[in-house]
């Protein structure tokens, strides 16, 4: 071949190799904003409820994480609590229910007219000592009844026992001379409480005057089967219930409420963790005990900030959080879920120092997702990247061709 048509297609390789190192800058530059990225950038977020974007048909809440606000927070938590809800009042007072077996004893002072022993010859009729006459042992039937001989039909239900013996001496005094009488309740079929779930054994328990707590019953059914920082304790009594980590309950008695008679506790195993997501050192799902743990202490758990890519004004937790939880809400038109959560996004600045203490008061829950959002630099320092990668590409390529 002649040296004219190398230099031909040489000049010609070399106008291609630049048409398309014109062609690749083009698209770098219109694909810039496409270059890959954690997540949505902090604008984005904060600019989604402007833009009424929306999550389960509701706009999303974008809330600024402060003092005020933290401390609403944390007050309506403590709202949800067993000793809140509940309280720690005495003992309930023992009552009659039908299904309850009584055993009743009665007493006539001497002499004994109507329980007293037959006389024997020389005998006095009633004798000298008090007799002791023992009642077939009762149980309350459906209408909340009893039968005594020589009382009759006595209706106890909801009575107390010390309620039903003075019934039965006022009954007898016509007929007995000073009777007495003692009612103890043997079986009380309504004075219980189930527990059930993750414990050695669902059972019934019966609450005495004692005033068994929490913590007793789930003792009473064989403690939990799962580790303790895993579990919850669900306590329900009438139409209220609440939902606490069991390992907050033994590490606060006021928690440790007493039982009532009907109260259903339901221990569940139940592993928290939140997941940290965009320019954090690890994307994970991350565990975490079920006494909780601060906003501080989940960055720290995720490795910190990535130092080349995180945005420190781009700190942002997303949750599904109780409307009853915001005040601020009250009022307005806000769509929530099925089960009354609306979607919120807490944003922090860890530029102001003022954060690092809102960082500490602020509470994780479990299924929170932590996203630091990435800094608008390192989109350029991407572009920049792909840049001089394609130039030094096509540099190399038109050095090869002049060779």
């Amino acid at each position: 071949m002649s040296a004219q048509p190398q230099l031909r297609s040489r000049a010609s390789l070399i106008a291609l190799a630049r048409s398309a190192a014109g062609a690749l800058c083009l698209g770098a530059v219109s694909a810039c904003t496409s270059l890959g990225g954690a997540g949505p950038s902090t604008g984005a977020i904060r600019e989604a409820q402007q833009d009424g974007q929306t999550y389960a048909d509701g706009a999303i809440q974008v809330l600024p994480l402060g003092a005020e606000l933290v401390t609403g927070l944390n007050t309506y938590e403590r709202r949800a609590t067993f000793a809140e809800m509940f309280g720690d009042a005495g003992v309930s007072a023992t009552v009659i229910a039908p299904g309850d077996q009584i055993d009743i004893a009665i007493w006539e002072a001497p002499p004994a007219v109507l329980f007293g022993a037959a006389p024997s010859d020389g005998q006095p009729i009633g004798g000298d000592l008090a007799s002791n006459t023992p009642i077939p042992r009762q149980q309350v039937d459906e209408d909340g009844m009893i039968a005594i001989p020589f009382v009759g039909r006595i209706k106890v239900l909801g009575m107390r026992p010390e309620q039903v013996e003075a019934i039965i001496v006022s009954r007898l005094r016509r007929q007995a001379n000073d009777p007495q009488a003692v009612v103890r309740l043997v079986q009380n079929e309504t004075r219980t409480a189930t527990i059930l779930g993750a414990v050695g054994a669902s059972r019934q328990i019966g609450l005495s005057a004692r005033g068994e707590r929490l913590l007793d019953a789930i003792a009473l059914a064989g403690g939990t089967r799962e580790p303790i920082e895993q579990s919850t304790v669900q306590l329900a009594r009438g139409t209220q219930q609440a939902l606490m980590p069991l390992e907050r309950v033994i590490g606060d008695p006021v928690q440790n409420v007493r039982l009532r008679p009907g109260d259903v506790v339901t221990v569940q195993h139940q592993p928290f963790s939140f997941v940290a997501l965009g320019a954090v050192a690890r994307n994970a799902e991350v565990p975490f005990e079920g006494g909780g743990i601060t906003l501080a202490e989940a960055l720290g758990r995720a490795g910190g900030l990535n130092d080349r890519r995180a945005d420190v004004k781009g700190v942002f937790v997303f949750r599904l959080e109780d409307r009853a939880a915001l005040p601020s809400l009250a009022g307005t038109e806000v769509r929530a879920t099925s089960d009354g959560r609306v979607p919120v996004v807490y944003t922090l600045r860890m530029n102001d120092a003022a954060s690092l203490f809102v960082m500490q008061d602020f509470r994780m829950r479990d299924g929170d997702v932590l996203y630091i959002s990435t800094a608008p630099g390192v989109e350029l320092e991407r572009f920049l990247q792909t840049i001089s990668s394609t130039a030094f590409s096509i540099v190399a390529t038109g050095n090869a061709i002049n060779q």
